[in-house]
């Protein structure tokens, strides 16, 4: 997703996000920059911590609750929804420009579909001048034959 948050090392017990200057710069036991995760597992779910970025690929076991004294948990609050609302945009202008391309797709469709339809009754037309050709060239074909078998008989009458 966008945004700054992260799942990490697969685990479902929390999830971390980077801070994005909400809260002063710490450091685990590694030497790293801090990350905010959330507990997600247990007595404490929703709550927020400072955790290792490492987490859970290090013993590093370096663990802050976050300070719900000092504001920061309504900050970390707002970055999350912010976060949310940014990512929510994003999908729906990428969702909009899919409509647009489809109904664009749609008229196309729409128009060819229109053509199709004046070729058939077009071919249609033409096969029944050939159903009505065929007809009569048979019938002038029978014809002639009996015209000839008449002229035959009176020949071989009149001999």
């Amino acid at each position: 997703m966008a945004g700054g948050r992260t799942s990490l090392g697969g685990s479902p017990a929390s999830s971390s996000s980077s801070r994005g200057g909400l809260y002063a710069n710490m450091k685990c036991n590694c030497g790293l920059d801090d990350v905010v995760r959330t507990v997600r597992k247990g007595p404490n779910v929703g709550c927020n911590f400072f955790g290792c970025p490492k987490w859970p690929d290090t013993d590093c076991n370096f663990m802050k609750w976050v300070d719900y004294n000092n504001g920061d948990d309504l900050r970390f609050q707002i970055f999350e929804r912010e976060t949310t609302i940014a990512e929510l945009e994003m999908h729906k202008a990428m969702l909009e420009d899919k409509v647009k391309r489809l109904q664009g797709k749609k008229g196309n469709f729409a128009d060819e579909l229109q053509e199709m339809k004046a070729e058939i009754t077009q071919l249609r037309i033409e096969l029944m001048r050939c159903s009505r050709t065929e007809s009569n060239l048979t019938l002038a074909l029978f014809s002639s034959w009996v015209f000839f078998g008449i002229v035959v008989c009176i020949l071989k009458m009149g001999s």
